[in-house]
């Protein structure tokens, strides 16, 4: 690990302190450890390895005060998408609750958002909530498209246009509504 990295771990290790002082730390270094072997071969397009970002959205969680299965899933949100790692070896590892919220941030990631009509927005709202049967998938989406949000800059006009224009009319509201 650089040690770029591992200052970067060291910090959200003190969010985590901050906001939930008995959540459990090996725990959760078992599902970054995990993540970051999964992704190991991956670079986000600044150049960074990938683990930045779920370390990142990981962050923004632990800052919300969530507890240590919200924060290994962030850990593990995109391992299942992005690697061949399962959920059946999410829930051996890590325990079915983390691998049910991997699953539904999953699916969400899947759900294209390409309509401007309000009605059609308001229907996306309803299936999302519907979809999440755990608010923490909810939560851990909007960590990871702030994470996101936060790095457009690496991303083409076009896919910033298009990534803005879908946080405005789904995740901002969505995240005004959990009062976020």
């Amino acid at each position: 690990m650089t040690d770029d990295l591992k200052e970067k771990y060291g910090k959200f290790q003190a969010v985590i302190l901050e906001n939930n002082p008995t959540a459990n730390l090996e725990r959760i270094r078992a599902a970054f450890d995990y993540a970051h072997n999964a992704h190991s071969k991956q670079l986000r397009k600044d150049g960074n390895p990938y683990i930045v970002h779920p370390l990142a959205a990981a962050e923004i969680v632990a800052e919300m005060g969530l507890d240590e299965e919200a924060i290994m899933a962030a850990l593990l949100h995109d391992v299942v998408e992005d690697t061949n790692t399962t959920l059946e070896e999410i829930s051996k590892r890590f325990g079915a609750s983390v691998a049910a919220i991997v699953d539904g941030v999953t699916k969400l990631s899947r759900v294209q958002f390409t309509s401007k009509e309000e009605q059609q927005v308001e229907n996306l709202r309803k299936m999302l909530m519907a979809m999440a049967k755990d608010i923490r998938v909810i939560i851990i989406k909007m960590a990871d498209r702030l994470h996101n949000m936060r790095t457009t800059e690496y991303q083409s006009p076009e896919k910033q246009a298009e990534k803005a224009l879908e946080t405005m009319e789904i995740y901002a509201p969505l995240a005004h509504r959990l009062g976020m």
